[in-house]
């Protein structure tokens, strides 16, 4: 089998989700996916790596995905790795299909039909507008605009938590991710957080918790928004409320820091998504202050490091989590992932983005029933890009071929 064509294709509506499929002579087509900065990736999927692996044998991935890694400093989750993570799925895709195997199948089997799922409370219009992750860009002004808005959780989670928590449960989902702190003002620059926006900041947390108990596991986002004192400040404010985790407490790039916060604060910290490369991860795995390490599969450098990395958590005993607040594509290929690594034991989805707009992108989802997720059937991902997408008014596609 040889690679024949790179095709790109991103939409104006979803201005930061890019899709690559991957094109062979025995007519098999893979499908993948990533999201944030979709022009800047797309651009190195057509100018540096389509002529690196055109002509090729794609089911030569591990070879492959070294012949696409970028010059050392560009690892990370940089432009260069988010466009080698789209493709290395398509392979894998590609591999599926040709062996007629479901992805979870083709990577050892199942060591469980499904997985439970934690709902992250973003609303249908989050970090829609561009790359940014401000207030500006959540969605808000769109929310509150157009009425009624199905799911609109981020909303939600500030004005009437509660209610939404009871929605959740109502689903058979008992975990939800909320992120009220992005809006203190000291969220700007992170040094610090004042008291009434610290107090602000706990009200969805105590509202749910008084309303509901235990029945809800509490996850709160701070987005690598905070210096250590001000990381200190909420995680001890957060830690009365019974956290099942903080994710991402201080500036990722100061990983030193986080054994410092550990120590400080009782309460379990998640992070790593944005981060990519096995160095990356090692180092928050062997820091040991992050006791649930995150990886998105599509920013740090596809399956082929995701399963890699899902091992080295293992062997430090450790799980992981899939990150999904982006596209149809890294939820099924995250989900086949959890399903097949022992060390997971729960999928992060968006109902808003599920319910609101994946359906319209691909010909199907993984099914979820009472709070349960599972792979979609079929060889490779087990689903492809909509029909006629790429014809749609707002779309934008590129194809480099042989």
């Amino acid at each position: 089998m040889k690679i024949t064509g790179i095709e790109t294709l991103r939409l104006k509506r979803h201005s930061n989700l890019l899709w690559v499929r991957v094109h062979t002579d025995e007519g098999i087509v893979g499908l993948g996916e990533t999201w944030f900065g979709a022009a800047a990736a797309e651009a190195d999927v057509l100018d540096r790596i389509a002529p690196a692996i055109l002509g090729e044998d794609p089911l030569r991935i591990e070879w492959l995905n070294r012949r696409m890694r970028p010059y050392v400093g560009f690892f990370g989750t940089s432009a260069e790795i988010r466009a080698l993570s789209a493709v290395d799925v398509a392979l894998w895709d590609i591999a599926g299909k040709a062996a007629g195997l479901p992805l979870c199948d083709l990577l050892g089997g199942r060591t469980r039909q499904e997985i439970q799922l934690y709902n992250t409370c973003a609303g249908p219009d989050y970090i829609s507008k561009s790359s940014s992750v401000k207030p500006d860009n959540f969605g808000l002004a769109e929310a509150r605009g157009a009425g009624s808005v199905r799911h609109e959780d981020l909303t939600g989670f500030m004005e009437r938590p509660a209610e939404v928590a009871a929605e959740l449960l109502e689903m058979g989902i008992a975990s939800m991710k909320i992120w009220p702190f992005d809006f203190a003002a000291g969220a700007v620059d992170g040094v610090d957080i004042s008291v009434d926006d610290l107090k602000h900041g706990l009200r969805p947390f105590e509202a749910i918790r008084a309303a509901h108990g235990d029945r809800m596991r509490l996850k709160a986002e701070l987005h690598g928004l905070w210096s250590l004192p001000a990381a200190r400040k909420i995680g001890r404010a957060l830690a009365p409320i019974g956290m099942d985790w903080i994710e991402d407490p201080i500036w990722m790039d100061r990983i030193c820091d986080l054994a410092d916060l550990a120590r400080d604060v009782a309460v379990p910290f998640a992070g790593g998504e944005t981060l990519g490369g096995l160095g990356q991860f090692r180092e928050i795995v062997e820091q040991g202050a992050i006791a649930t390490p995150i990886i998105d599969v599509t920013w740090g450098g596809g399956i082929t490091y995701a399963r890699k990395a899902a091992g080295l958590a293992e062997a430090a005993g450790r799980g992981i989590a899939f990150h999904d607040c982006s596209g149809p594509v890294t939820l099924a290929v995250s989900t086949h992932l959890a399903v097949s690594a022992p060390n997971i034991w729960e999928q992060e989805f968006t109902r808003a983005f599920y319910y609101g707009w994946y359906h319209t992108l691909v010909d199907r989802l993984p099914p979820i029933r009472d709070g349960m997720i599972r792979p979609p059937e079929g060889p490779g991902l087990g689903l492809q890009l909509a029909e006629g997408l790429e014809r749609r008014p707002d779309a934008i596609s590129n194809v480099v071929r042989l």
